[in-house]
């Protein structure tokens, strides 16, 4: 990682932008228990607490919050959009709203069911662009551990160019060449990750799937030892095909 800052003929215009995805599973035994998890989740991840994840991006990559915008949504899911501009945070009071000029952060939730299985989905995007220095790789930790994330997808890009003082182009004003620069080990550990880069375009997308699965933390309103043991296996084995499925982006089984 570059230490020194670049002398630059003018303004950096670069534009960066990260597209971070998290997914969590659940197993529910009955409908009437995957709604109550829907339901438990779509609560627990609200535009209140969303915004207050958001705002705190924007304070790690030291943004001002010009402004908010923010929705929960009938029956589930929620928006919040901030925009941001480059300076110190702003208090915000009571207002569930933050927009940023140049750049923004965005997220949105979508919770889910299927009808014919036992198992429930949450799912959240988050985006944060940005222009110039600051890059948002830096807030990864704080997003990876805001969520309780069995699935986790990552896009990051740098488009546009800017010049140094000798009038140099300059596409990229930093080094990297694994998003998993940017996590800190010990959470990489309970990850498998793969890389998918494109180098030459400054493209680089990264994708962990959770390698330890504790049953427990995936039944909703249930204890794991009233379980019989061959329940335990086959409640695991399904949770676990749905994971793969969602890290590989195709049906599987």
């Amino acid at each position: 990682m570059q230490k020194e800052k670049l002398k630059l003929y003018g303004f950096n215009n670069l534009t960066k932008s990260l597209s971070f995805n998290i997914y969590d599973v659940c197993y529910a035994k009955t409908q009437r228990e995957q709604k109550d998890y829907i339901a438990y989740i779509d609560k627990q991840y609200n535009s209140e607490r969303l915004t207050g994840i958001l705002t705190s991006v924007a304070e790690m990559i030291g943004a001002k919050v010009l402004n908010i915008s923010s929705q929960d949504y009938d029956p589930q899911g929620a928006s919040v959009t901030v925009l941001i501009a480059e300076g110190s945070m702003v208090p915000l009071g009571d207002t569930t709203v933050a927009h940023l000029n140049k750049s923004h952060v965005t997220v949105h939730t979508y919770p889910e069911y299927h009808p014919d299985t036992c198992l429930a989905t949450f799912r959240v995007d988050i985006d944060v662009a940005t222009c110039g220095e600051i890059t948002p790789l830096s807030t990864l930790d704080y997003l990876i551990g805001s969520f309780d994330s069995d699935i986790i997808t990552m896009d990051y890009r740098v488009r546009g160019f800017t010049r140094d003082v000798d009038g140099k182009k300059l596409f990229i004003d930093h080094y990297i060449n694994s998003i998993q620069n940017y996590i800190n080990e010990a959470t990489l550990r309970r990850y498998d990750a793969v890389d998918i880069n494109i180098y030459e375009a400054n493209i680089f997308h990264t994708k962990m799937l959770i390698k330890d699965i504790d049953l427990q933390n995936y039944l909703f309103n249930a204890d794991v030892y009233e379980l019989p043991p061959k329940t335990r296996l086959e409640i695991t084995d399904s949770l676990r095909r749905e994971m793969i499925e969602i890290f590989s982006g195709r049906n599987i089984y």
